[in-house]
């Protein structure tokens, strides 16, 4: 079994980026970061959905990690990084052998598969799924995302699972990497229109529908045109507060309103903001996040 060799880096979150692009200019073979203060109890969680980016480069106290094949190669890349003017708060943590089978053993094992019910996971690639999951999203985090699903993804799937049915359209409004509608597929659905203002998550959601076998219409915002049986947006709550009669008017007579993003503390002033159209009311809540939902009279 060959080695390679790990460079370990301490730095703050603000030098994350560029501690990771250059060395990748370097020609690191990897690159991932970790919480400096994991398993302390100053370890902070830091969720990304699978298939787009982390919210935030990295920790307050980051460890850029890179494989290199050779021990010199890996020496050279920390004194070429350390002589930069903007190093001046990026230290040597680590240079050490890593065998090649055991960093990709140990990569892959921080992502299990994510039950959402008992019968519907996600699960990365590398996994089997689980025997009793009857439905299987596949969807493989990058090495910066947390171990699963934000908690706000979570209960959105988790009301699809629930309420499973036929929806003769869908609209996921910022849609992200497509896991909102590739769930409501896999559940049934069909004529799903998946939109986002960034077009890298455009190119994602039509990517992780492919490799889930499932079809969507992704695309900018101005593809979502007429009422659906079914809108969902999970984002934030100060703009889900503007996007209140964007969001109403795309909802169908009898169709469901699903929003996410929202903290606790956060739910009087969605009610207030949607009650001249929907009257949303919490259906979940995990980790200080809540669910809020409405249905439009039939």
């Amino acid at each position: 079994m060959s080695n390679l060799f790990e460079l370990a880096l301490v730095c703050h979150e603000a030098d994350v980026e560029i501690v990771s692009d250059a060395l990748m200019e370097i020609d690191a073979l990897a690159v991932s970061v970790e919480d400096a203060d994991a398993d302390t109890e100053a370890e902070h969680a830091l969720f990304g959905e699978p298939g787009m980016p982390a919210p935030a480069a990295g920790w307050e106290r980051s460890v850029v990690k890179a494989l290199f094949p050779t021990e010199p190669e890996a020496t050279e890349a920390a004194t070429l990084i350390l002589a930069q003017d903007w190093a001046t708060d990026v230290h040597v943590q680590a240079i050490q052998a890593v065998p090649e089978q055991d960093w990709v053993r140990l990569t892959q094992s921080q992502f299990a598969p994510v039950e959402i019910t008992p019968e519907f996971w996600i699960v990365p690639s590398w996994h089997e799924a689980p025997p009793q999951a009857q439905r299987v999203m596949r969807l493989d985090p990058g090495l910066a995302f947390g171990t699963g699903t934000h908690p706000t993804t979570r209960m959105c799937l988790r009301w699809i699972a629930t309420h499973s049915q036929p929806w003769i359209r869908v609209l996921d409004y910022g849609c992200g990497s497509g896991i909102l509608a590739i769930g409501a597929a896999l559940h049934g659905a069909r004529d799903i229109d998946a939109v986002d203002i960034d077009p890298a998550a455009v190119t994602s959601s039509r990517d992780n529908a492919a490799a889930n076998g499932v079809t969507l219409k992704p695309g900018l915002p101005e593809l979502a045109r007429g009422e659906y049986p079914l809108v969902m947006a999970n984002i934030l709550a100060t703009p889900l507060k503007l996007l209140a009669p964007l969001l109403c008017a795309h909802v169908a007579p009898g169709g469901n309103l699903i929003l996410a993003g929202i903290l606790s503390r956060q739910a009087e002033e969605l009610k207030a903001a949607y009650a001249p159209w929907l009257a949303l009311e919490v259906s979940d809540e995990e980790d200080g996040w809540i669910l809020m939902t409405a249905q439009r009279a039939a």
